[in-house]
């Protein structure tokens, strides 16, 4: 199992007071140095974290480099520049604290338009991420209309939006309801390997509820920000990254 670390918050605490740090680049290289296998960062539109400097920076690291994004044609002129390992492209509202959900790959019908999907502005985005050798995931809610566009539009991988399993797992005396957000992943994941998509996942996963996403079959990389940061305000990032790393095997 790859552990990727989203190192956003850094990114966020810098900017809380305009400051030139703590700097996400010298984070992200004891991320690595703990175990981390790749360094995953959301330039958002607005900014509000990362910045692009940020990004050009992280590319230079040794380390593959999965930069998150809006399917927007500013965004996409940054990533064909800078030309990250990978890009994911998810949904990005400018007042949520943190991305809430999944890409609606299909919004204008419940039936599965193949040839309208390829020929939407996503579908083209992707189009030319890959027609220069960018890794493209999607990142989608565990829903089979979802798993099936995702294959409609030949991304190469989605990531699985953990965040009902998640939040399910915080409430005690719920374990009908984690029991079911837990298949709903899982089946979601069976789903995208049988189509032929490689499947991640992320979200609101912690020490405590990621091995059972790690346990599911097929899942190559978990992608985790927030709860290795608040970890390594105890311990550093190095230790938190190595707690982690273990807790996914």
């Amino acid at each position: 199992m790859k552990l990727g670390v989203n190192i956003d918050h850094i990114a966020t605490l810098r900017e809380a007071r305009q400051e030139s740090f703590p700097n996400p680049v010298a984070v992200a290289k004891e991320a690595i140095a703990g175990g981390a296998e790749g360094i995953v960062c959301h330039l958002r539109e607005d900014r509000r974290h990362i910045q692009d400097d940020d990004v050009i920076r992280l590319r230079r690291l040794p380390t593959r480099l999965d930069l998150e994004m809006a399917a927007t044609e500013e965004m996409l002129r940054i990533a064909l520049k800078i030309k990250p390992d990978m890009v994911t492209l998810v949904p990005e509202k400018r007042q949520e604290i943190t991305t809430e959900g999944g890409l609606n790959l299909n919004p204008k019908s419940e039936k599965l338009n193949p040839k309208q999907i390829r020929n939407s502005k996503l579908g083209k985005i992707i189009n030319k991420l890959q027609d220069k050798g960018i890794i493209v995931s999607l990142f989608i809610d565990p829903d089979h209309k979802q798993v099936e566009a995702a294959a409609v539009l030949t991304a190469d991988f989605i990531e699985l939006h953990t965040g009902r399993y998640a939040r399910a797992s915080y409430i005690k005396g719920k374990t009908l309801t984690v029991k079911k957000e837990l298949e709903k992943v899982g089946v979601a994941a069976q789903q995208a390997r049988l189509i032929g998509l490689r499947v991640n996942a992320g979200h609101g996963l912690d020490y405590h509820n990621v091995k059972a996403i790690a346990a599911i079959p097929g899942m190559e990389e978990l992608n985790i920000g927030f709860s290795i940061i608040a970890r390594s305000l105890f311990v550093g990032i190095k230790k938190a990254v190595a707690e982690m790393k273990e807790a996914v095997q």
